[in-house]
């Protein structure tokens, strides 16, 4: 992170005086609402915050090439800042143009949640791989989480009403669930606003809720999510 660690909290979360998160994607992943959520939730925590939204063109580039990438930048504290920060300490890149355009940028021994759900050799020629970064070391020197999204999203809501393609777009949701559990975010705020934003569709609602709660429960109990941390308020 880009403050040391100052101690333990009586859960044993690691306690922070900074943290800068950064959501990448394709611009129909829902980076910016997972950034915005994720906003909100840390400004009722208390925290001092700041948020660089960065959005592509207007003219959506092809999905998984590396114009189309959306992305939205945060930094929360617990004191007053004025800038989202510069290099994240956590990234999360929902598919291999995401990871190219932004993994020069993570902090050495940052923190990488990987979508590995868009990994063929289809979308690495598109965001211009030559080889699967996961595996010629691309990646070494970041602390590294693979998790398969769409896979374990499309699990959660197995009894909603949605389609596949309705349901996978509840992948970001389920990311932000894992990073509510990293950050001892309260989920209570999100689920409000996602109940009023989407308010005259109320599967879209419930299969929302249950894909974030479902990211939350994963990373509570998945061994891969060894360390959580929490920052405090800042100062009034």
């Amino acid at each position: 992170m880009d403050t040391p660690v100052r101690s333990k909290d009586a859960d044993g979360r690691e306690i922070l005086d900074s943290v800068v998160i950064r959501f990448a994607g394709d611009s129909g992943d829902g980076m910016q609402l997972a950034g915005m959520q994720f906003t909100q939730t840390t400004a009722v925590a208390g925290n001092d915050l700041a948020t660089f939204p960065d959005f592509p063109a207007e003219i959506r580039a092809p999905a998984g090439t590396l114009p189309g990438v959306s992305a939205f930048q945060l930094r929360f504290s617990s004191f007053d800042i004025h800038t989202p920060g510069d290099a994240p300490d956590v990234l999360v890149a929902m598919n291999p143009a995401a990871l190219k355009v932004h993994l020069p940028e993570l902090r050495k021994d940052g923190i990488l949640l990987l979508n590995t759900a868009s990994f063929s050799a289809l979308d690495l020629k598109k965001a211009k791989y030559e080889k699967d970064p996961r595996t010629d070391g691309t990646l070494s020197g970041w602390r590294v989480i693979e998790v398969d999204l769409e896979k374990r999203t499309l699990e959660a809501l197995a009894n909603s009403k949605l389609d596949n393609r309705g349901k996978e777009r509840c992948k970001n949701m389920y990311a932000l669930g894992i990073l509510y559990w990293m950050f001892h975010r309260d989920m209570a705020p999100t689920e409000k606003a996602i109940a009023a934003k989407f308010a005259k569709k109320a599967d879209l609602v419930e299969a929302n809720l249950v894909a974030m709660r479902a990211g939350y429960a994963y990373a509570e109990t998945t061994e891969v999510f060894q360390t959580a941390y929490r920052v405090p308020p800042a100062p009034m």
